[in-house]
């Protein structure tokens, strides 16, 4: 990527943070395709889902939300930033395509963030219960989860 194309380079790890989830608070499918100014080339995703190196491998994970869901959005609730680390707290509305089409649902998760000095995230973790906030709305699947739960809770 050209140096005209790049954003500026943060002048601390707290700037860097701040774009990112200005970033993620506005990700659109057309804006997924700019994920090289905030992400390094060779830097590592992982969620309860994916595990993935480079960037060519964590672009077609954001890309596929938009396919999959319909009005998917981030709202960054709370952040800590210590150094070239930060965790962020957040909330991931969305609705189902297939199935309770008008129904907002939400997913409560926490991502873990490091950055290189170049302020382009290195590492990034995603950390949300997936029986609990996506398999439990799910049809069939949802009834299991609950009389799952409910009998590990007996």
């Amino acid at each position: 990527m050209s140096d005209e194309k790049r954003i500026a380079v943060p002048q601390s790890c707290d700037q860097a943070v701040a774009l990112l989830v200005a970033f993620f608070e506005a990700l659109s499918p057309d804006s997924v395709k700019v994920l090289g100014l905030f992400y390094a080339p060779d830097a590592r995703f992982k969620d309860p889902f994916n595990d993935v190196t480079g960037l060519a491998a964590i672009e077609p994970i954001f890309e596929h939300m938009f396919v999959a869901l319909d009005r998917p959005r981030f709202v960054v609730t709370n952040q800590v930033v210590q150094g070239t680390q930060c965790f962020l707290t957040w909330k991931f509305h969305f609705a189902f395509k297939r199935f309770q089409a008008n129904r907002q649902q939400v997913i409560l998760g926490a991502s873990h963030l490091v950055f290189s000095p170049q302020g382009l995230v290195t590492f990034h973790r995603d950390y949300w219960d997936a029986a609990e906030e996506l398999y439990e709305k799910l049809p069939l699947v949802g009834d299991l989860m609950r009389w799952l739960k409910k009998r590990a809770n007996s």
